[in-house]
Protein backbone atom coordinates (compact mmCIF):
# COMPACT_ATOMS: atom_id res chain seq x y z
CA UNK A 1 0.00 0.00 0.00
CA UNK A 2 1.09 3.39 -1.27
CA UNK A 3 2.20 6.00 2.10
CA UNK A 4 -0.50 8.77 2.52
CA UNK A 5 0.44 11.98 1.05
CA UNK A 6 -2.44 13.83 3.41
CA UNK A 7 -1.23 17.28 5.61
CA UNK A 8 -1.82 14.54 8.95
CA UNK A 9 0.59 12.13 7.79
CA UNK A 10 3.63 15.03 7.22
CA UNK A 11 2.93 16.32 10.94
CA UNK A 12 2.81 12.97 12.96
CA UNK A 13 6.38 13.75 14.31
CA UNK A 14 5.29 16.79 16.13
CA UNK A 15 2.34 15.13 17.79
CA UNK A 16 4.22 12.37 19.19
CA UNK A 17 3.13 11.98 22.88
CA UNK A 18 6.84 11.45 23.67
CA UNK A 19 8.27 15.10 23.23
CA UNK A 20 5.11 16.16 24.57
CA UNK A 21 4.79 17.37 28.39
CA UNK A 22 2.48 14.82 30.34
CA UNK A 23 -1.09 16.09 31.25
CA UNK A 24 -1.64 16.78 35.01
CA UNK A 25 -5.32 16.65 34.61
CA UNK A 26 -7.13 16.68 31.03
CA UNK A 27 -10.73 17.01 32.11
CA UNK A 28 -9.63 20.77 33.49
CA UNK A 29 -8.58 21.58 30.15
CA UNK A 30 -11.81 20.74 28.56
CA UNK A 31 -14.22 22.40 30.74
CA UNK A 32 -12.45 25.68 30.48
CA UNK A 33 -14.27 28.98 29.81
CA UNK A 34 -13.08 32.24 27.61
CA UNK A 35 -15.06 34.99 27.07
CA UNK A 36 -14.82 37.00 24.18
CA UNK A 37 -11.98 39.06 24.27
CA UNK A 38 -9.48 37.25 25.59
CA UNK A 39 -6.21 36.26 24.33
CA UNK A 40 -6.03 32.80 23.82
CA UNK A 41 -2.94 30.38 22.29
CA UNK A 42 -3.94 27.60 20.06
CA UNK A 43 -2.01 24.74 21.32
CA UNK A 44 -2.67 21.53 19.71
CA UNK A 45 -3.61 18.19 21.53
CA UNK A 46 -3.16 15.44 19.39
CA UNK A 47 -5.15 13.50 22.45
CA UNK A 48 -8.22 14.92 21.17
CA UNK A 49 -9.33 15.12 17.43
CA UNK A 50 -12.36 16.55 17.75
CA UNK A 51 -12.19 20.52 17.28
CA UNK A 52 -8.14 20.51 16.35
CA UNK A 53 -7.47 23.06 14.32
CA UNK A 54 -5.31 22.73 11.28
CA UNK A 55 -1.08 22.03 12.17
CA UNK A 56 -0.55 25.60 10.46
CA UNK A 57 -2.18 27.22 13.76
CA UNK A 58 -0.52 25.32 16.37
CA UNK A 59 1.34 28.29 18.66
CA UNK A 60 -0.36 31.17 17.05
CA UNK A 61 -2.10 33.64 19.28
CA UNK A 62 -5.54 34.89 18.55
CA UNK A 63 -8.83 36.84 20.34
CA UNK A 64 -12.15 34.54 21.55
CA UNK A 65 -14.83 36.50 19.03
CA UNK A 66 -17.65 34.09 19.81
CA UNK A 67 -18.83 30.58 20.53
CA UNK A 68 -20.59 27.86 18.46
CA UNK A 69 -21.49 25.37 20.56
CA UNK A 70 -18.84 24.20 22.64
CA UNK A 71 -16.14 24.93 20.39
CA UNK A 72 -15.04 28.71 20.54
CA UNK A 73 -14.41 31.05 16.91
CA UNK A 74 -11.08 32.29 17.62
CA UNK A 75 -9.63 35.43 15.42
CA UNK A 76 -6.40 35.47 14.16
CA UNK A 77 -4.16 37.19 11.58
CA UNK A 78 -2.39 34.99 9.09
CA UNK A 79 -0.27 36.86 6.88
CA UNK A 80 -2.85 40.02 5.93
CA UNK A 81 -5.69 37.84 6.17
CA UNK A 82 -8.01 37.90 9.13
CA UNK A 83 -9.34 34.58 10.08
CA UNK A 84 -11.65 33.41 12.27
CA UNK A 85 -11.15 29.22 13.40
CA UNK A 86 -13.82 27.37 14.78
CA UNK A 87 -11.47 25.92 18.16
CA UNK A 88 -12.71 23.19 20.77
CA UNK A 89 -11.60 24.80 24.46
CA UNK A 90 -8.97 21.25 25.08
CA UNK A 91 -6.82 23.16 22.21
CA UNK A 92 -6.71 26.37 23.78
CA UNK A 93 -4.62 28.00 26.52
CA UNK A 94 -5.14 31.37 27.91
CA UNK A 95 -2.45 33.84 27.64
CA UNK A 96 -1.06 35.58 30.49
CA UNK A 97 -1.80 38.92 32.33
CA UNK A 98 0.88 41.53 31.80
Amino acid sequence: MKKSKGFKSRSRYKLKKSIRPKRANIISKKIQVFENGQKVHIITDSSFQKGQPHPRFHGKTGEVVGQKGRAYLVAIKDGNKAKELIIRPEHLKLQAQE
